[in-house]
């Protein structure tokens, strides 16, 4: 066995390997963090909402240094039809007071941030390097094969947090292929605009930030829903479906996109803003039932590799950095009795289980089904929700007895009493 060694072997300088590397490095370990991209961030791709819990775990008021964009103070909701929505709003003074509850950040930014921390922390950042296959021996894993000339690395431990593709683990059959309706394809567009006209049709104050979500029209009856999120002097805004559902359709995401710009209460939002980036990312969406197995013999998956986000709260960060730390305690416990054999590192799991990650994935294990089953919750209920709201708040001389009386005929000859007492029974169920 020839090549450099190292304590832990880190692929992926997204928030999991990097929250992975960090932690290591400060207590002592030669880490090295793998990233194929020309820098951290380069290649990586997410919404843009970053939680200040588990980061700060690791950095504490890590907000202070940190290139993030703005402060999260608002939540909106918009159940869109084709030319309307019912707009919810959440607003709160304790939101936009220290110390936050989420920001925006954009990837170019952030994560060379963070990777230079772990850096100053004491990992090692090779960036520039694909990771080509895991390096086996008497079926362990004990190392990594890279693009480089004598490119063969070694450590007892390989953490992967190589994204939602997981080439390495692929290969190595420790995840299988990804269906298509267990992944979206989502596009993001970042929107240039001046931060005063941001905060002027915003109504925001310097700094705060607001977090839009998009339901119904935007993905055309299809699994998934459009976000704009306010940065500093941008917008990213963007749409994500399943891939299964878009090759059904025989929709483009550039389609989804453009069809989102225009409806027209989005469209005020971006007016006279310039695209300055256009990205693509899949997203990993099969939740509890699509999670692989997450350790063997000398390796763990973290982050979106390991399928770790909670599509319906918009949490896939947060995941990805509670991943990259307890993989991290996982491995400094293996160290302590010796033993990087899944029979130690199933810890890592025991972890997740016990933590918010899989609790809250086992919560909502069937979501994803029910979306599935019931598609008509993203078209058909977004015209029915907005259409009876347009009959109650459009005065004129019908007499309100009988603008219920026709709203309720309407929603019956959509949907039946049996298919809404249904409905309620089944989305009980899967938020149950």
């Amino acid at each position: 066995m020839s090549g450099d060694s190292f304590d832990a072997i880190v692929v992926g300088a997204g928030p999991a390997g990097t929250a992975a590397a960090f932690l290591l490095a400060k207590e002592g370990w030669e880490v090295i963090l793998l990233e194929r991209g020309d820098y951290p961030g380069a290649k990586n791709v997410m919404g843009g909402i970053l939680y200040r819990s588990p980061m700060e775990d690791l950095i504490p008021s890590f907000w202070h240094e940190a290139p993030v964009e703005r402060y999260i103070s608002e939540q909106r909701v918009w159940i869109l039809s084709s030319d309307s929505g019912l707009c919810l709003d959440y607003k709160s003074d304790k939101l936009s007071k220290e110390p936050y509850n989420a920001f925006t950040i954009l990837r170019a930014k952030f994560d060379p941030w963070f990777a230079g921390k772990a850096e100053e922390a004491g990992a090692i950042l090779v960036a520039k390097t694909v990771a080509e296959e895991l390096l086996m021996e008497e079926g362990k894993v004990v190392g990594v094969r890279t693009g480089r000339e004598e490119g063969d690395i070694f450590a007892p431990v390989v953490i992967l947090a190589e994204g939602v593709n997981a080439v390495l683990a692929r290969k190595a059959g420790l995840r299988p292929e990804i269906r298509p309706h267990e992944v979206a394809l989502a596009v993001k567009e970042v929107i240039s605009l001046p931060a005063e006209k941001i905060e002027d049709r915003f109504n925001l104050e310097a700094g705060e930030g607001t977090a839009i979500e998009l339901i119904g029209h935007p993905t055309r009856g299809q699994v998934g829903m459009g976000f704009i999120y306010t940065n500093r002097e941008s917008l990213s805004v963007g749409v994500g479906v399943l891939l299964s559902d878009l090759a059904d359709a025989g929709l483009s995401p550039h389609d989804l996109m453009e069809g989102m710009k225009s409806h027209p209460l989005v469209r005020r939002l971006l007016e006279g803003g310039e695209t300055v980036e256009y990205s693509a990312h899949l997203i990993p969406e099969g939740g509890w039932k699509a999670i692989p197995a997450l350790y063997a013999d000398g390796v763990m998956i973290a982050g979106d590799a390991a399928m770790l986000v909670n599509n319906l709260h918009r949490e896939g960060s947060n995941l990805a950095l509670a991943s990259g730390i307890l993989a991290a305690r996982t491995a400094l416990k293996a160290k302590e009795v010796g033993d990087f054999s899944a029979r130690t590192l199933k810890g890592y799991r025991d972890f997740l289980e016990e933590s918010f990650v899989l609790r809250d994935l086992r919560k909502y294990r069937h979501f994803s089904d029910f979306l599935l089953r019931r598609r008509h919750f993203l078209s058909l209920y977004p015209e029915m929700i907005t259409q009876a709201v347009q009959d109650v708040l459009w005065v004129d001389s019908t007499p309100k007895e009988e603008k219920f009386r026709s709203m309720r005929k309407k929603f019956l000859q959509k949907r039946s009493l049996w298919g809404l007492a249904s409905d309620l029974w089944q989305i009980w169920r899967a938020l149950g």
